[in-house]
């Protein structure tokens, strides 16, 4: 095969290159990174290219990264294309994330491919992934379960839009991978017949990562033992799985357009943290554009990585089957929360309140749910309402007043109710979802509920006929 050619087909067909672009190639050492790169060096001319290279040290593999970084920078002051290197800390940041090592070098990774692309000022970031590991991924997703996004594979060209959102930057960086369509095969056999100075054994023009070939991975077990099973069945196996990718990404890009018009209308708060979502339209969208729906919702969290469809499928059954203030959990401590009105999902770690003494005449700053609470004496009974304002007979309150979040058994008497009812079907009642009741403050009275802050005060301790002294609790500020 012309193989130049069918890699240029490739940038064509998916518009990966426009004139004049600076590229960042992300460089291992490895055959696909070294092909990439000598054809992007061929084509620089023809493209007005500006060809950068970064390997990435993972602190992975110490007994090898020397020789790789070593002939990596040797190559490319070969082919005249500025190197950088750049390291990471792949087991301190799965340990601190929660992450396997797969996962989170793949996140330090494309971290540094576009903090570098930025710094430099490349538009594209171009990634050396081969048909062959297009195979291999829808492979594994089928294996895992997942949807038509899912089996579409890996897209050519994909935007880092959301990355550059975290790293504050208006500049969107492109990944694009020209060689997605040329097999494993046939880039080692075009790198067989071009020896380079600079590799150890002049007979291999390219590093081969010892961990490619463990088969104690997912993806090195397909490679290695799967696949070549498969093409026994089907030696065109790579490329019927590769068409297949192509009509479900085809597919794909046309129902994409239908969620967006869906999203529009859903949306009703969103931080960087959350995204609520309004419940009534949720409950009659399809199936197939429902699963969508809250894929993009979770991506535009950043909360997406370890979903798998059988989450989709329980946010779904949350939303349709569930009672408000259900909640369910999702990888990487992601919650999907079921109110009145809205579905929540959120990646926030709910706040409980801290218990603390209440300084009587003062002021007390509650940062778990955003409130300050004032206190005084006052002689003469004022107005209240006994939610956001409450009036009490200080002498017959145990000092000094705590305020702290729910315990289980917590009960109170509810002004105007005549009777006794327990905390927690109080807050059912009154519509509290379950997610924020830890942050609401209870202030205590000894062992005595004497105000649920913000919704009702207790009637036992409330200012009556008789009261000499008052005590006045409000909230006089909220963050939101």
């Amino acid at each position: 095969m012309n193989f130049l050619k069918a890699s240029l087909n490739t940038i064509n067909k998916f518009s990966m290159l426009a004139e004049g672009d600076s590229v960042l190639i992300g460089l291992s050492g490895g055959p696909d990174s070294v092909c990439l790169s000598i054809i992007l060096d061929k084509l620089k001319e023809d493209f007005g290219l500006t060809l950068s290279a970064v390997y990435v040290d993972h602190g992975l593999r110490p007994d090898e990264v020397e020789h790789e970084k070593s002939f990596c920078k040797k190559f490319c002051s070969s082919l005249g294309i500025t190197f950088f290197l750049k390291s990471v800390d792949v087991r301190g940041y799965a340990k601190k994330k929660r992450l396997s090592q797969q996962e989170a070098a793949r996140d330090l990774r494309y971290d540094v491919f576009e903090r570098t692309a930025l710094k430099i000022g490349a538009e594209k970031v171009a990634l050396a992934h081969s048909a062959d590991d297009q195979a291999e991924t829808v492979l594994m997703r089928l294996i895992r379960g997942a949807g038509r996004k899912g089996l579409s594979g890996i897209p050519p060209v994909r935007s880092l839009g959301y990355r550059a959102s975290k790293l504050k930057s208006n500049k969107n960086v492109v990944i694009i991978r020209p060689l997605i369509e040329v097999q494993r095969q046939d880039i080692e056999e075009f790198l067989s017949a071009r020896p380079f100075p600079v590799t150890r054994d002049a007979s291999q023009p390219y590093m081969v990562d010892s961990s490619n070939l463990k088969k104690d991975y997912s993806r090195n077990w397909l490679r290695l033992k799967v696949v070549p099973l498969l093409k026994e069945q089907n030696p065109s196996f790579v490329e019927s799985v590769n068409r297949t990718a192509e009509v479900l990404r085809d597919e794909d890009e046309y129902l994409e357009i239908a969620t967006t018009k869906t999203m529009m209308r859903l949306i009703t708060r969103k931080t960087d943290e959350m995204i609520e979502l309004f419940l009534v339209p949720l409950m009659n969208i399809e199936k197939s554009i429902l699963r969508r729906v809250f894929r993009r919702a979770l991506a535009e969290i950043g909360a997406d990585r370890g979903i798998e469809l059988v989450h989709i499928d329980d946010m779904i059954q949350l939303v349709k089957e569930s009672k408000s203030g259900d909640m369910i959990n999702l990888p990487k401590r992601i919650r999907a929360v079921k109110k009145y009105s809205t579905l929540l999902i959120t990646r926030e770690i709910p706040a409980v309140l801290r218990a603390q003494n209440i300084d009587i005449p003062g002021e007390i700053k509650l940062d778990e749910c955003g409130l300050t609470i004032a206190s005084e004496l006052i002689e003469n009974k004022t107005k209240y309402d006994g939610g956001d304002v409450s009036v009490f007979d200080y002498d017959s309150l145990t000092l000094p007043l705590k305020v702290r979040s729910r315990k289980e058994g917590d009960y109170f008497y509810p002004s105007g109710l005549g009777g006794k009812k327990k905390l927690q079907d109080f807050f059912v009642d009154v519509k509290v979802p379950r997610e924020v009741r830890d942050s609401i403050p209870v202030v205590v009275s000894g062992d005595d509920i004497i105000w649920i802050a913000g919704y009702r005060m207790d009637e036992r301790h409330a200012a009556k006929e008789g009261t000499k002294k008052f005590l006045v609790l409000k909230i006089v500020s909220s963050s939101s």
